[in-house]
């Protein structure tokens, strides 16, 4: 019959063939569990996570979207799970878990903290709904790895989905940059008491690698005939004292010496619209795998992210 045709149909669109549709979920049948005893006739999709095409990471803000995969019927997605970590280059990167946070109980029920905030906005079509996360605290020059996995109401886990990126370089005041690499020529300049070599080692110490990178392209850039920054730092403060300097240019990434040479750093400071949204309903412990995310009430308001950004050029900017 028509109606037993239609019946088949829809299950193996839905229920890949093994259960029926009942309303909007699968009633699967008996042999179409898996190993671990539960229901797999409508499979879980993996979410497709992706960077937020309208926010560009800086050097300490990335921001995460992907797509909601709970299809129209069967399957019932109740939460996304999105693990982050910082991995270094020569480790192996799946040694340590990284932080694991839950789309609905952490970051909608507020436990978002002000470094990590969740947000959720429609797709192209109405009926899709797009989910986000921004993380503000991340460190410049870093190498991250971001993980998402969809959990059904039933506690499957999807496949994963990965993101592995490098943030943007640290920020620099060149021009404050540039007044440093006059002060220590200065100071190094003719006869150098022990207390001006003093002072040129304490202020070499305190700025930031990525300064100090571009304090000796400055140095060399203006007084090179007179003995490069390496050198004269050497002969004025002793192989000692040099060493624990200099040692610290070492930290800056090859990708960010390169742009640190430069010969103009300009900074700016963008401001991006982005949802936060809160759920307006508190979730009972132990009901996790019941509630569905879709349902879920949330709250959102469109707040501004400040991004602050180096710009590397060979000519002065406007």
């Amino acid at each position: 019959s028509r109606q037993a045709f239609k019946g088949a149909l829809m299950s193996s669109y839905w229920c890949s063939g093994k259960g029926d549709v009942i309303e909007d979920w699968c009633r699967c049948d008996l042999n179409a569990f898996d190993e671990n005893g539960l229901p797999n006739c409508s499979p879980l999709p993996p979410p497709v996570l992706r960077l937020s095409p309208n926010v560009e990471p800086s050097s300490t803000v990335v921001s995460l979207e992907w797509l909601d995969v709970q299809p129209a019927i069967g399957t019932k997605v109740s939460d996304y799970i999105l693990q982050h970590k910082k991995v270094d280059e020569y480790t192996d990167t799946d040694l340590y878990t990284g932080e694991s946070l839950s789309f609905a109980d952490d970051l909608l029920s507020g436990l978002a903290t002000s470094c990590v905030a969740a947000g959720r906005s429609h797709g192209d079509v109405p009926e899709t709904s797009i989910y986000s996360v921004i993380f503000k605290c991340l460190e410049p020059d870093g190498l991250y790895k971001f993980t998402l996995y969809a959990v059904d109401t039933r506690g499957r886990h999807s496949e994963l989905s990965t993101i592995t990126l490098r943030t943007a370089c640290p920020l620099v005041d060149d021009s404050k940059a540039e007044e440093i690499a006059d002060k220590i020529y200065n100071l190094y300049n003719g006869y150098t008491s022990g207390k001006e070599q003093q002072t040129a080692y304490n202020t070499l110490m305190e700025v930031s690698a990525s300064m100090l990178f571009r304090v000796q392209h400055h140095y060399n850039s203006h007084y090179e005939k007179f003995g490069d920054f390496v050198w004269r730092s050497e002969d004025e403060l002793g192989p000692r004292k040099a060493h624990l300097i200099l040692r610290r240019l070492e930290k800056v990434s090859s990708h960010c010496s390169t742009l640190l040479r430069s010969a103009y750093i300009q900074s700016r400071t963008e401001t991006m619209p982005y949802l936060f949204c809160r759920s307006e309903e508190v979730r009972p412990p132990g009901m996790v795998w019941y509630s569905i995310l879709k349902d879920t009430k949330v709250l959102c308001e469109e707040k501004m992210v400040s991004m602050l950004r180096n710009t590397y050029g060979e000519s002065k900017g406007r």
